[in-house]
C-alpha cells in the first residue's frame, strides 16, 4: 500500500514541478522586457525566456502545495492495486534487472573492482589506497544507486517554495529566476568535492611530510640530482601521450604517472583532465605497487656486478637546526621559482617542519595519523567512483594502462643512468643502483634498491644512501606536476 501511495505522491509531484517552468515562462510573456537572452535548457524551458530587472516585476507562480500532497482515497488506492504490477515494479526498479536489460559495462565494472579488491587485500597491492578506490569502483557502478549522481536544479519565478528560500539568479544585472535543488546529488558527489577542487591531495602530502625523514638528502645534496634524473619517465611518457592522440593536457596528466607519486597524479589530473581520473589513478597506484616487480629488471640491465656490489660510506650526521631550516627554504625556493607547486610543496614542508620542530608533536601526530588515514580513505572511495562503465571501457583506458608502465620504467632508467655516469665520476664511491630509488615510492624504492645491491653483496646497506634519492622524488614530482599545470592549467 505504502508503495501505491508513494508512486501517485511522486507522480505528482512530478507533474506539478514540470508544469512550473512553463508557468512561469508564460505568465512572464506580457512583461515588456529590456533583454531577453538564452537560457540553459536544464534551466528554463527551450530557447528564448523573457527577463526583468527588477524582481517586482516577476510574476509568481502559485503552488497549491496541499493539492500537490494529495493522492487520492484510500478506496481508489486499493481499487488500483495489483499484487502482479507491484512484484513487476520491485523487480524493474532493481539493479540486477537494469544489468540484464542491457546495462552489461556496470557488471563488467564491477568484476574488475573484485579484482582490484583481490589484488589489495590478497596480494597487498597498495592496499591502503588501492582498496577504497577499489570499493569506490564498486559502488559507483551498482546499478540504479546514484552514489555519484550530480545534484539537479531547476529554476522557478516563485523567491520560496515549500517554505525554502531559492537562490536567485542572474543575467548579468537581470534577475532570472529562483534556483532550487529538484533533486540532491549522491554521497560520493559531494566527498568528490575535496577531490575535484585540490583539497586532498596537498593534505595527503602534509602527512607523507610529517613521516619523512629529508635527513639523508642533507647529508648528500648529490642526490637531489638522482631525484630530478628519475623524472625522465615523465617527459617521455608526456612525449608518447602527446604522439598517439592525447592534448597536451590529457598528456601531462599521464606523463605524471611517471613520478610513481599516487596524490600528485592526482592533483594534476583534476586540474588538467578530469575525465581521465579513474584510469590514470588505478594505473598510478597499481603500478607503485609493482615497483618490487618493474625495477630490478631495469637495474640489472644497465649497471655492472662490479657496480652493484658497491659499498657507499656513512652519511655526515645532519644538525637538527639543518632539518628546521631546509623545509622553509625549499618551500620559499620552489614557491617563487614555481608558483603552481606551492600547494603541494608547502603542504610537504609543512608537515615535515611539524615533525622536525619538536614543538608541534600533537600536530604532527595528528598528519601522520588520524588526518591522514581520514582523507586517505574519502580520496581512495572518490577517485574510485570516478572510474564509471562509460568513461572507464574505453580504448584510452588500455593506452594509459600501457603508458604507466613505459613513464614507471622511463623514471628508473634515467635514476639509474644518471647514477652509472656518478659512479664513474666519483671513482666509484657511488652506487649507481641508489637512482633508481629517484622514483618518489616512498619508501618502497629505496628498499628495492636496498635489495638488490644486498643480494649481489651481503656487506651492502644501501638503504639510507637510497633514502636522499627517494625522497628529492617526491619534491621532484611535485615540481613537474607544477610546471605541467603552469604550461597547460
Amino acid at each position: 500500500m505504502k508503495k501505491i501511495l508513494s508512486v501517485f505522491l511522486g507522480l505528482a509531484l512530478c507533474c506539478m514541478l514540470a508544469a512550473l517552468p512553463v508557468c512561469a515562462e508564460e505568465a512572464a510573456a506580457p512583461v515588456q522586457a529590456e533583454t531577453a537572452a538564452p537560457v540553459d535548457d536544464g534551466a528554463v524551458g527551450n530557447g528564448m525566456v523573457t527577463l526583468v530587472s527588477d524582481p517586482g516585476e516577476l510574476i509568481p507562480v502559485y503552488v497549491d502545495e496541499a493539492a500537490e500532497g494529495a493522492a487520492g482515497t484510500l478506496e481508489q488506492a486499493m481499487a488500483d492495486f495489483s499484487i502482479g504490477e507491484t512484484v513487476m515494479g520491485l523487480v524493474k526498479d532493481s539493479g540486477i534487472y537494469d544489468m540484464v536489460t542491457g546495462n552489461w559495462k556496470s557488471g563488467l565494472m564491477i568484476l574488475i573492482s573484485f579484482v582490484l579488491l583481490y589484488l589489495a587485500i590478497v596480494k597487498q597491492f597498495e592496499p591502503l589506497l588501492l582498496m577504497p578506490i577499489a570499493f569506490g569502483m564498486l559502488l559507483t557502478n551498482l546499478p540504479l544507486a546514484g552514489i555519484m549522481d550530480e545534484p539537479i536544479y531547476e529554476i522557478l519565478s516563485n523567491p520560496t517554495y515549500h517554505g525554502k528560500a531559492g537562490i536567485p539568479i542572474y543575467n548579468g544585472e537581470t534577475l532570472v529566476g529562483y534556483q532550487y535543488i529538484k533533486q540532491n546529488g549522491g554521497l560520493l558527489y559531494y566527498l568528490y568535492q575535496g577531490v575535484k577542487l585540490g583539497i586532498f591531495p596537498p593534505l595527503i602530502f602534509m602527512g607523507v611530510g610529517a613521516m619523512t625523514d629529508f635527513g639523508p638528502l642533507i647529508a648528500n645534496p648529490k642526490s637531489l640530482l638522482l631525484g630530478a634524473a628519475a623524472q625522465l619517465g615523465i617527459f617521455m611518457a608526456f612525449i608518447l601521450a602527446l604522439l598517439v592522440g592525447f592534448s597536451p593536457a590529457e598528456a601531462s596528466a599521464i606523463g605524471i604517472i611517471g613520478g610513481a607519486d599516487g596524490p600528485t597524479a592526482i592533483y594534476v589530473t583534476t586540474k588538467l583532465a578530469p575525465g581521465l581520473l579513474g584510469p590514470i589513478a588505478i594505473a598510478a597506484y597499481s603500478y607503485m605497487a609493482l615497483v618490487p616487480v618493474i625495477q630490478p629488471p631495469i637495474m640489472k640491465a644497465f649497471t655492472s656486478k662490479k657496480d652493484r656490489q658497491i659499498v657507499m660510506g656513512q652519511l655526515r650526521p645532519v644538525s637538527k637546526a639543518e632539518k628546521i631550516v631546509f623545509p622553509i627554504v625549499v618551500t620559499v625556493l620552489v614557491s617563487l621559482m614555481l608558483p603552481s607547486a606551492a600547494p603541494l610543496v608547502g603542504m610537504l614542508m609543512l608537515g615535515n617542519l611539524c615533525k622536525e620542530c619538536m614543538v608541534a608533536d600533537r600536530l604532527s601526530k595528528t598528519a601522520q595519523n588520524e588526518l591522514m588515514n581520514i582523507v586517505t580513505i574519502f580520496l581512495g572511495v572518490t577517485v574510485g567512483a570516478t572510474a564509471k562503465a562509460e568513461t572507464f571501457l574505453q580504448p584510452e583506458t588500455l593506452k594509459i594502462i600501457a603508458m604507466g608502465v613505459f613513464a614507471f620504467g622511463g623514471g628508473t632508467l634515467g635514476g639509474v643512468l644518471l647514477g652509472d655516469l656518478m659512479c664513474k665520476l666519483s671513482g666509484g664511491k657511488i652506487n649507481p643502483l641508489i637512482g633508481s630509488a629517484g622514483v618518489s615510492a616512498v619508501p618502497m624504492a629505496a628498499r628495492v634498491s636496498q635489495k638488490v645491491g644486498q643480494a649481489e653483496n651481503p656487506a651492502n646497506f644501501l638503504l639510507m644512501h637510497a633514502m636522499g634519492p627517494n625522497v628529492a622524488g617526491v619534491i621532484g614530482s611535485a615540481v613537474a606536476a607544477g610546471v605541467f599545470i603552469s604550461m597547460f592549467g
